[in-house]
């Protein structure tokens, strides 16, 4: 791997992006930047977008960011800039391998001779398009059969959602990965007493709780936790994520069975606030329905959380052996494995240490390793 490569990135969720797919990008892009590998990376952007967000990035070496002529300010422009004018600009920077980070390529990539990648973090919008508008569902379906087709390689972040590409694709097996994802370094660093104490007064915490992050929406069937709420008089729920309609519902609920004081909902969080939020909690629940992964469960086991999720996707995949895992409809059964994960149970302890063990295969520099060899393959 001696001979230096050029790469470019679909970077729009980097700087516009601080949930899921932007973490993605930016953690990857980050370990990308660090390996020895000589790799030259560039990130078409539409535009600048949150300064704390690119900042994460800019200064990294080996590393530029690139944005449509100063001409283009619409923001129809910009998204056929992003859609099908990105690719002349990739030729212009003699790009040799484009690296879709969320799911899409532009239209004629495989035309113009430059090698793709497109990671595929879920195919839910297939799995369960009841969790989606009607048209978003149709939209997703579309971009996701189109980059298949104009990708020479697929990354996919679990082998659930590698079995998902294989058969609602379908691509011929050789054509596609698993390459696990990583959370970024901060989760890895014990945050101070002063740290602590700051978070925990700067969002009202309560002494006990139990920890959620994520969107909140259907599909993540939060409301599963609330319900275990009710077996658990002991522990507060903090629900840390962006709301959405479905946040009424979790809210009626919590007003109807007297829960709404021991239920805190925690919006436009700052990355640098999670690590002191998963410390401090006694257990991390996460009682999705469908995940492509579930990379917040590698966030709280690297924060020396034990973790209770559900079954029925790739969230045993993500956890491993020593999280717990129930049914995503059965509130009994997520109250006792909580209970069993709170601080003082037997096994808890050993049960986070295995669990932190487990989780070292999706450290940074070996994921970022595994990608950097498919670009090479590639060239």
């Amino acid at each position: 791997m001696n001979n230096s490569i050029t790469v470019g990135f679909d970077a729009k969720r980097i700087v516009r992006n601080n949930t899921g797919l932007g973490s993605y990008s930016r953690t990857l892009v980050r370990d990308l930047a660090y390996l020895p590998a000589s790799l030259k990376l560039r990130l078409y952007a539409p535009d600048k977008g949150r300064d704390d967000l690119r900042s994460q990035i800019e200064g990294l070496p080996r590393v530029s960011f690139c944005y449509p002529k100063e001409s283009t300010f619409l923001p129809f422009d910009k998204a056929l800039w992003r859609e099908r004018g990105i690719v002349s600009d990739l030729k212009r920077d003699k790009v040799q391998v484009f690296h879709g980070l969320s799911g899409e390529l532009p239209i004629g990539i495989r035309r113009s001779g430059i090698r793709s990648v497109v990671t595929i973090h879920d195919l839910i919008f297939l799995r369960h398009p009841e969790f989606y508008p009607w048209l978003d569902a149709k939209i997703y379906a579309w971009k996701f059969r189109r980059a298949i087709n104009e990708a020479d390689h697929i990354i996919a972040i679990s082998e659930c959602t590698r079995r998902d590409v294989l058969e609602l694709g379908p691509v011929e097996p050789s054509r596609v990965s698993v390459v696990y994802q990583s959370c970024a370094p901060r989760f890895t660093s014990v945050p101070t007493p002063v740290e602590e104490e700051q978070v925990r007064l700067k969002y009202g915490l309560p002494k006990r709780f139990i920890l959620n992050v994520g969107t909140i929406e259907q599909r993540k069937n939060i409301l599963l936790a609330v319900k275990a709420l009710e077996a658990l008089p002991h522990l507060s729920l903090v629900i840390v994520g962006h709301r959405t309609s479905y946040t009424n519902q979790v809210m009626d609920y919590m007003s109807s069975h007297g829960l709404h004081r021991r239920v805190f909902i925690l919006d436009n969080v700052p990355d640098t606030d999670l690590p002191a939020l998963y410390s401090q909690a006694e257990c991390f629940v996460y009682p999705s329905i469908y995940e492509g992964f579930g990379i917040p469960i590698i966030e709280a086991v690297s924060c020396g959380l034990p973790v209770v999720a559900c079954t029925g996707s790739c969230l045993e995949e993500a956890g491993g052996p020593d999280c717990l895992y129930v049914s995503p409809d059965d509130p009994e059964a997520l109250a006792d494995a909580i209970r069993q994960s709170q601080k003082g149970a037997p096994g808890r302890e050993e049960r986070i240490q295995r669990s932190q063990a487990y989780i070292r295969r999706f450290q940074g520099d070996n994921v970022a390793s595994q990608v950097a060899a498919i670009y090479h393959r590639l060239v």
